[in-house]
């Protein structure tokens, strides 16, 4: 009998095993033909979108990319100064938000985290305008900073960030901590900040990842060729009128999608590293 119940357990753990595969090898695909198609003339992408044998047109790919003004060293530049300036604003304000509407207890809390998620339901696009005029106004057109300093008041990340306090961190931990003289901000980025690295961690690659790949507002507030971001340069590749190298286009999305791998591959591990972080045993 024992026998038997081993052999169902690894059976069911084989059949577990292949369908993680099999969904892990769908969830990548998109990205393996992105990657063979940048190796491939445009001729042969037209004849059949879909290859799983890379070809030799790598470096013709790169030079036509090269030669339609696209700098990939400004891009980059440009959007990893937002994406991690914004990520580093988001982070870090809408963690000490949740610690004050966690820990503090004062009059307008609730009210104010109602504010909170009644703005968390407005569309961006809704306040683009707006938002543009008002730029247009402080002169910060063709700046990169008003594509990160909003980024300090996320109320998506307040929200999550204040549900994870309220299951982790105890206020024993806070209390002891005043009595002993430490003070607020002392006790939030000494204490409760290293509690929360999973789900730092866990934001950050999703706002990374947004900010890397925004195009509504850049495209809005950048016009000078010195301050566009990757998507902004990918979306012109295809503003030739007499053909579409696309070749080059999907040389181009590799080039844009590269770090966001890289950036998720060193961050993963801090999602579940350190998920008992906070815990207190009673």
């Amino acid at each position: 009998m024992r026998k038997e119940t081993t052999v169902g357990l690894t059976i069911s753990r084989t059949i577990v095993y292949i369908v993680c595969v099999f969904f892990a090898l769908l969830s990548l695909f998109p990205f393996i033909i992105m990657f063979i198609n940048s190796t491939r003339s445009t001729f042969e992408i037209q004849q059949h979108a879909i290859s799983l044998i890379p070809s030799k047109f790598f470096s013709s790919n790169l030079d036509i990319l090269l030669g339609k003004s696209f700098n990939p060293l400004v891009g980059f530049k440009n959007s990893l100064i937002i994406s991690s300036g914004a990520t580093i604003c988001a982070t870090y304000f809408s963690s000490l938000t949740a610690y004050a509407l966690m820990a503090y207890d004062w009059r307008m809390r609730q009210p104010f985290f109602t504010f909170i998620m009644f703005v968390l339901m407005l569309p961006l696009q809704v306040a683009g305008i707006g938002f543009y005029q008002f730029m247009y106004r402080l002169g910060w057109t063709n700046n990169l900073l008003p594509l990160i300093l909003p980024a300090i008041a996320n109320p998506a990340m307040v929200f999550f960030m204040r549900q994870y306090l309220l299951a982790t961190l105890s206020l024993d931990i806070v209390d002891s901590a005043r009595i002993d003289g430490a003070g607020e901000f002392f006790t939030f980025n000494r204490i409760v900040l290293p509690m929360m690295v999973p789900a730092i961690a866990t934001q950050a690659i999703f706002t990374f990842v947004f900010n890397w790949n925004q195009l509504f507002m850049p495209l809005v507030l950048l016009t000078a060729s010195d301050k566009y971001t990757m998507p902004i340069m990918v979306s012109l590749l295809r503003g030739d009128i007499y053909k579409t190298e696309y070749g080059s286009v999907y040389l181009g999305l590799t080039l844009t999608v590269l770090p966001l791998f890289i950036i998720y591959f060193l961050l993963s591990r801090y999602i579940i590293a350190g998920v008992a972080l906070g815990g207190v045993k009673e």
